[in-house]
């Protein structure tokens, strides 16, 4: 197996972060809200969790998984201010500089079964 790149496990750890962090500051709108738009909160999170831990692994779908994620954010704040848009769209140019690199490609690469 070939070494992990230091930027990937940095990736990787914050969008777990984020999805656990999503996943507790969710946690208490249960009562207040639409139940379909809760369950997709929750859902996005937990992609987000699952992304990283296979990103960890080395999983090539975990990493598109993760462009998708940050995609779908880009797509979502292009209905918000448009300051919000700015950020996902650098967040997205990171994730994309990150995960395709060519250490990263290569590291990716090497694990196409799992």
């Amino acid at each position: 197996m070939k070494k992990r790149p230091v930027l990937v496990t940095i990736l990787s750890c914050v969008l777990i972060a984020a999805g656990i962090a999503g996943l507790v500051y969710h946690a208490g709108e249960y009562a207040a809200s639409n139940k379909l738009e809760y369950a997709l909160v929750l859902f996005v999170r937990v992609l987000a969790i699952v992304a990283g831990l296979f990103m960890l692994r080395g999983s090539n779908w975990a990493r598109w998984l993760a462009i998708l994620w940050i995609a779908a954010h880009v797509i979502i704040s292009a209905f918000h201010p448009m300051s919000e848009l700015a950020i996902h769209i650098v967040v997205f140019a990171m994730f994309a500089f990150v995960l395709f690199r060519s250490e990263s490609a290569e590291y990716f690469r090497g694990s196409e079964g799992r």
